[in-house]
């Protein structure tokens, strides 16, 4: 076995989980490069070479997964996502384990499926995400979430969120695979995996595997015209799978072009950007390639 490790030492708590698991994985004759970084080398060159490797290892959050992913994408280099950032959505999408011992047996039986992975185009460069991209009030949560996660964890985003309760409010414009739609509200969340803190599913209709984002409206005036969307979220915890109130508008499409007069800031799997809108996105279907657990690969087959 030949695996690539890439840890982020910025990401997290940084507890060390990434050093079992190799003990745990690697055996006689088998080999670990281990490449680190705290967020200023770019992923891509970290991962220049994962083609000679039989799988990558990313020890960090997901802003640093999906990157990895989006730079290897179509490559159909194996990925763990290994949870070491502060929410791991991308793990916890996936039902992978966060145990070293439960990690290390996946991927020593190297079972994988292919999923898709998106991009936004904005200020000038290109950024790869998983789980989700926004423009407007996710992005402003994500910002301001920054200074406490250290501290706070998961629960440093709830807390955003509550501070944030009149985000800006624009005239949106949305170009979904060529089709127009002028609307007002708080902003657009564009969703491959669903499934964000608390275990609460922004919709329940997405797959990561259809070649479709689900495209989120938010047309709610203010924060409080939200709670009804998100009491429906947290029913779908539970199976019920509501509908979602009039505050959402929920579409489905490959390539989206978001702008909004005034402009709104924007966040790729919770790493807010200086940039602002106007962005477009796409979508690469099933261009990663994730390790998978039994769990994880019977939920997606």
């Amino acid at each position: 076995m030949k695996l690539l490790v890439v840890i982020n030492t910025s990401a997290g708590f940084g507890d060390g989980a990434i050093y079992d698991y190799m003990r745990m994985t690697l055996g006689d004759g088998d080999e670990a490069c281990v490449r680190y970084t705290d967020g200023t080398t770019e992923p891509s060159a970290l991962v220049k070479d994962a083609q000679d490797f039989d799988s990558v290892i990313v020890s960090s959050g997901d802003g640093t997964v999906a990157s990895v992913a989006y730079a290897l994408a179509d490559t159909k280099v194996p990925i763990l996502p290994f949870p070491a950032g502060t929410a791991n959505l991308l793990a916890n999408n996936l039902l992978l384990p966060y145990e070293p011992r439960a990690l290390s047996a996946l991927t020593k039986r190297g079972s994988t499926l292919d999923f898709d992975i998106g991009f936004i185009e904005a200020g000038g460069q290109k950024f790869g995400f998983s789980i989700m991209a926004g423009a407007g009030y996710d992005a402003t949560i994500m910002h301001d979430a920054v200074p406490t996660k250290k501290l706070l964890g998961a629960a440093a985003y709830f807390q955003a969120a509550i501070a944030n309760t009149k985000p800006q409010l624009s005239n949106i414009t949305l170009t979904v695979d060529g089709r127009v739609i002028r609307t007002k509200g708080l902003g657009v969340i564009l969703v491959n995996f669903a499934k964000i803190q608390f275990e609460i599913s922004i919709t329940h209709k997405a797959s990561a595997r259809d070649g479709m984002f689900d495209i989120v409206i938010l047309k709610a005036k203010n924060a409080y015209e939200l709670i009804p969307a998100f009491i429906a979220a947290t029913l779908d915890r539970d199976g019920n799978m509501p509908s979602r109130p009039d505050s959402m508008e929920i579409l489905q499409g490959r390539v989206v072009e978001i702008d909004a007069d005034p402009p709104l800031p924007i966040q790729y799997d919770g790493e807010p950007l200086s940039a602002t809108t106007p962005i477009r996105a796409q979508v690469l279907p099933r261009a990663a390639r994730f390790l998978l657990s039994d769990e994880g690969l019977s939920r997606f087959e």
